[in-house]
């Protein structure tokens, strides 16, 4: 059993990886008006202080990607809850980004063979909210690999992208990146 001090310490050095690699290739285009993120959960993590984060989220400065502050636990409770709904279904899945959607970003996920599965807003739960419920309700059949809600209702439309680790997950959007 490893000691929950060092799994901390793994999990935010491969996060502060993840980042670094973002930073440097993924494109503007991603980054939604409150900016994108990136977490990466400890295993078995129950709320939000076991999700590790960007404070204040990654967002466009000077029209370059950028992650203004170290990574901490935390840090980021819209993101954590998008995976701790997604570890319900599946523990592995320990790692999740937010970020803005696109047709042309769609179309390139379902091209590298990810599994993308919409939001109804249809459906509604009393007593849970809606971005928990929308999650869980796409994780019937497993964990996709990119939930996406079109947005309305002046909302932009957003991915959660999710993945075991956050290396891997931002491998799959700089890969995207690079063919928009």
């Amino acid at each position: 059993m490893k000691d929950p001090a060092q799994e901390r310490n793994e999990v935010l050095y491969r996060l502060d990886l993840a980042v670094t690699h973002l930073e440097a290739s993924m494109s503007p285009l991603f980054i939604p008006d409150s900016g994108a993120s990136l977490v990466y959960a400890i295993k078995g993590a129950r709320d939000r202080d076991g999700v590790a984060a960007v404070p204040g989220g990654i967002v466009l400065c000077d029209g370059k990607v950028n992650a203004g502050r170290p990574c901490a636990f935390g840090a980021d409770e819209q993101c954590a809850r998008i995976v701790l709904t997604a570890m319900k279904f599946d523990p592995l899945m320990r790692s999740a980004s937010i970020v803005r959607f696109s047709e042309n970003a769609l179309a390139m996920f379902k091209g590298m063979f990810l599994e993308c599965t919409p939001i109804d807003r249809t459906q509604k739960a009393n007593g849970i909210s809606t971005m928990d419920f929308g999650v869980a309700s796409c994780c019937n059949d497993g964990v996709p690999d990119i939930i996406y809600d079109l947005g309305g209702n002046k909302k932009i439309g957003i991915m959660y992208i999710f993945g075991e680790d956050p290396v891997v997950v931002t491998n799959n959007i700089i890969i995207c990146s690079n063919r928009i």
